[in-house]
């Protein structure tokens, strides 16, 4: 069923409102926002329109053609099979120019409602359903309690921007529309004297970031425009990598399941960018405009992706496990597609072109680079792990059953543990077959379901510079503190590295004791070391084990100009072949390599997570974008 956009109020203050505009005049007008959360975003200059599954409309219900309509026709079709039935997606149509000229534009469509029949979706399932599209919102400018003083003094700039909207950030139904969602528009906004569809059609001009949320929406991708929006290249692509790209896409689209639109744009990423180290490809791709949380998986994609075109060296019991450990960091259906792809083209990963079968069964069958693909592709699909979130029934029924008992439902830190704890030992069980129901982990998981029950290790990853020490000091409760520059600058120099077997001796006793004493009260422990590789963590990780604590991987993803920059002010610096040595040996863990990993940025705060029990952003993400699957 086809249903019009209501018309929206203006605001009391609202100086674009005309004689026969509905405002929010008179005594309670604003009663529907009083004490409660709104969100402002920005008003664009365009022409209202509703995306359905099977079509769309104007505001008008019969409205016909029109030129400036053909490209939102296009996004329709392509993000149209993710749209419930029954659902709507309202935004606004920017692709002709009105009476504002833009310049810098994410897409020619944005979204700024979600509907479920008669009842609006609440603001922030809102972005994340449409994130998963591939539809970006309109910009953010206020956030917070209503506070009509301080809407009062917004100012815009009115020769770019029309106006605002105001709505509650909760959900709401059809009929408080007018009680929940309001506009302050600019005055005389319509400055053009012939009306813009009878005018002729000048598009608004797009930004760098188009070319990404193109991707998102399911359009070919456009590798030399990807490559631009994330600063990765200025020079046109490499021989190959745009045919790569392209079949890259192709493949994920052909998957049985749809990915969301950050999942696709982070495979069609990992192809253009598949050649590029895969710590130097996470800390760049985070500064820029991905953020942490795409562009960690970016770079887990690029690194992962060698280890599946090569014989697996474990027997096969082993590989179930080993493939629930990559979908905590990466989907693997997109994974499979890439290197799949790559396989087929020839190319080389990051670490070097991938060679013939090495050892082990593989080596023995004379398996090649694409026939190891598509025998770990069938393991994934027999071990129910090729859709997207796998992992999740599991994850959901448990942290359901754990919020039941009390157990990180929001309380203390020590409740938040134990629950985060209890999936890390769930997640490793289902991963070695002694599970498969959410039911027989909260059975299986009894003695993890208190907090002072065992020590917290949190392990600081990452190149001199990075910010571990300065972000270690915003944890709270921590019991010991272990710091191998400490250690070296109390035998006589921090930069003295010729006792640094004799240091690393002293810091693992040190960090022994200090977890066996917080294992009386579930304390936290601090090591704080480089941590560069696999073996370096392992050292500190084979203590935490034999004292059972719950192990955090702490990553830091600086980008090298910035860790350089860092190194130059720094009281203690290291010298600059040191820094560059480890950049070039750092290899940041992968989600799984300890029970729960948080990333850091240059902020020095947690802008994404892996291995908790909370829904992380990839997740949500995906949850949100099929809504038919909750029921």
């Amino acid at each position: 069923m086809r249903t019009h956009y209501p018309r929206t109020p203006h605001l009391p203050w609202s100086p674009g409102a005309t004689s026969d505009d509905v405002r929010t005049t008179g005594p309670g007008m604003l009663a529907g926002f009083a004490g409660r959360e709104v969100v402002v975003t920005e008003k664009l200059d365009g022409e209202n329109t509703t995306l359905y599954a099977d079509g769309l409309h104007a505001r008008s219900l019969d409205s016909g053609h029109h030129p400036s309509r053909a490209w939102v026709k296009g996004l329709q079709s392509r993000i149209g099979p993710g749209i419930p039935a029954g659902w709507r997606v309202c935004g606004e149509n920017v692709y002709a120019r009105h009476s504002l000229a833009y310049e810098e534009l994410d897409a020619w469509f944005y979204g700024f409602s979600v509907w479920d029949g008669d009842h609006c979706l609440d603001w922030d399932r809102t972005v994340l359903f449409l994130r998963g599209l591939g539809v970006p919102g309109p910009r953010v400018l206020w956030r917070g309690v209503f506070d009509e003083r301080a809407l009062r003094r917004l100012r815009l700039d009115t020769a770019r921007q029309e106006g605002y909207v105001v709505r509650t950030t909760a959900g709401f139904e059809r009929a408080d529309f007018g009680r929940c969602v309001a506009k302050w528009v600019r005055g005389g906004h319509v400055q053009t004297d012939t009306h813009w569809m009878y005018a002729q059609v000048v598009a608004n001009g797009l930004g760098p970031a188009a070319a990404l949320w193109d991707a998102r929406s399911g359009a070919d991708p456009d590798t030399a425009g990807l490559l631009r929006a994330v600063g990765a290249d200025t020079a046109p692509p490499a021989a190959g990598v745009e045919g790569l790209v392209a079949d890259v896409a192709d493949r994920i689209d052909g998957l049985s399941v749809r990915r969301s639109g950050e999942d696709r744009l982070a495979g069609v990423l990992a192809a253009a960018l598949h050649g590029v180290p895969r710590a130097a490809l996470a800390s760049r791709l985070a500064a820029g405009p991905l953020g942490m949380a795409t562009a960690r998986r970016v770079a887990d994609l690029v690194g992962l992706c060698p280890a599946l075109r090569r014989p697996f060296p474990y027997p096969d019991a082993e590989r179930r496990a080993g493939l629930v450990r990559m979908a905590e960091a990466a989907d693997l259906g997109v994974l499979h597609a890439l290197a799949g792809a790559l396989s087929r083209s020839g190319g080389a990963d990051a670490d070097g072109p991938v060679g013939s079968p090495r050892s082990g069964e593989g080596a023995e069958r004379g398996d090649g680079p694409g026939e190891c693909v598509e025998w770990s592709a069938l393991h994934a699909e027999e071990a129910g792990l090729l859709g997207p979130a796998p992992l999740e029934p599991l994850r959901a029924g448990l942290r359901e059953a754990l919020a039941g008992a009390g157990i990180g439902d929001g309380g203390d830190d020590g409740s938040a543990d134990a629950a985060d704890r209890c999936w890390a030992e769930a997640r490793l069980a289902y991963g070695q077959g002694k599970l498969t129901a959410a039911e027989e982990a909260v059975a299986a998981t009894w003695r993890w379901r208190d907090g002072a029950s065992f020590p917290r290790l949190v392990q600081l990853c990452g190149p001199s510079g990075s910010g571990k020490s300065t972000y270690a000091r915003t944890l709270p409760g921590v019991e010991a503190y272990i710091s191998l520059d400490d250690l070296r600058g109390a035998r006589g120099s921090r930069a003295d590295q010729r006792d640094n077997a004799d240091v690393l001796r002293e810091g693992l006793d040190r960090l022994d004791s200090a977890l066996a004493s917080a294992a009386r009260r579930g304390g936290t422990v601090v090591w704080d070391a480089t941590s560069l590789t696999a073996q370096q963590r392992g050292l500190a990780g084979a203590v935490a084990r034999r004292r059972d604590a719950l192990v955090t991987h702490a990553v830091l993803l600086v980008e090298e100009a910035e860790l350089m920059r860092r190194n130059s002010t720094r009281t203690h610096p290291v010298p600059e072949q040191v820094l560059t040595a480890q950049l070039r040996r750092f290899a940041p863990p992968y989600p799984g390599e300890a029970h729960r990993t948080w990333y850091i940025g240059a902020g020095g705060t947690v802008e994404d997570t892996a291995g908790t029990i909370g829904a992380p952003t990839r997740t949500a993400a995906r949850t949100a974008a099929r809504p038919c699957a909750e029921g």
